[in-house]
């Protein structure tokens, strides 16, 4: 993978960048009403939804991409999110996949995209 030229936490910030993106071209096609949008937009941005989109994709996650996950979720967390400390590096893991295929592998990003907005998460 060539993750290694580009260190796991910035593929992470970027993969958060790329999800709240993601979610937000999603949530201008169900509602106009600028509350509405904040509301869908934050319950689906956040550790504990990415955790479950997470779980949603570790089925069909390759090898590499499941090592990938496995080093994210390994990474060093804040102090201020130990509480939450199982989610959140789930989340990590998540957002480390969204920007190493927004980086690398376009087509399997928009495959994931597809499939998490087609669950009842997004309904």
């Amino acid at each position: 993978m060539n993750e290694n030229c580009i260190a796991l936490r910035n593929l992470a910030h970027l993969g958060d960048a790329v999800w709240e993106l993601f979610v937000r071209e999603y949530t201008i096609q169900k509602t106009t009403n600028i509350k509405k949008l904040h509301n869908i937009t934050t319950e689906r941005v956040n550790a504990f939804f990415q955790n479950d989109m997470l779980e949603l994709i570790i089925p069909i996650l390759t090898e590499e991409e499941l090592e990938l996950v496995r080093r994210a979720r390994n990474l060093p967390i804040p102090v201020a999110r130990r509480n939450i400390q199982k989610q959140y590096r789930q989340a990590t893991a998540f957002e480390t996949l969204l920007g190493f295929w927004h980086l690398y592998n376009k087509e399997r990003l928009i495959q994931i995209f597809e499939r998490c907005s087609n669950t009842p998460f997004f309904n």
